[in-house]
């Protein structure tokens, strides 16, 4: 007899990485590509002087999140990230929570990642090309201030 899969649970399969959602404050923005969800705790070296082991102790330290960056294609008149960026005064810009959330098929948030206190840090255009005809796509690199990830 076939396994038409009526017993399985949906909780065998891995997601799949291509649904997703992104927050941007209270907007929501469509993008084909979001990297750099990581989070790394830097190491501390410690070797006191009268240690009888002739190595250092690893010890966790700081918490260290790296910049995430997000690729969408241009459309006519949306300037969104260049006017965001621009507003970057005197070590002042407006911070805004950034959500992403993995989807299932019917749309509900599987995983998600939410960053806090966003800020765009870099943000590069398309390339052009006369012979090409691909999608013009710019990217923004964003900082943050902590990443916290949620079932949903």
């Amino acid at each position: 007899m076939a396994d038409d899969g009526s017993a399985q649970s949906a909780a065998v399969w891995p997601m799949p990485k291509l649904h997703f959602q992104v927050k941007w404050d209270a907007n929501v923005m469509s993008f084909q590509e979001v990297s750099g969800l990581d989070i790394q705790s830097e190491e501390i070296n410690y070797r006191h002087g009268d240690s009888p082991q002739f190595s250092v102790i690893k010890m966790p330290g700081m918490k260290k999140f790296g910049n995430v960056t997000m690729k969408k294609g241009i459309f006519k008149a949306d300037n969104k990230f260049w006017d965001w960026l621009n507003q970057i005064k005197m070590n002042t810009i407006k911070r805004v929570p950034v959500t992403i959330s993995l989807l299932d098929e019917a749309g509900a948030p599987t995983m998600v990642w939410t960053l806090a206190n966003a800020w765009p840090t870099k943000i590069t255009g398309t390339d052009l090309k006369s012979e090409g005809n691909e999608v013009a796509v710019e990217s923004i690199e964003i900082v943050h201030e902590g990443l916290t990830i949620a079932n949903g």
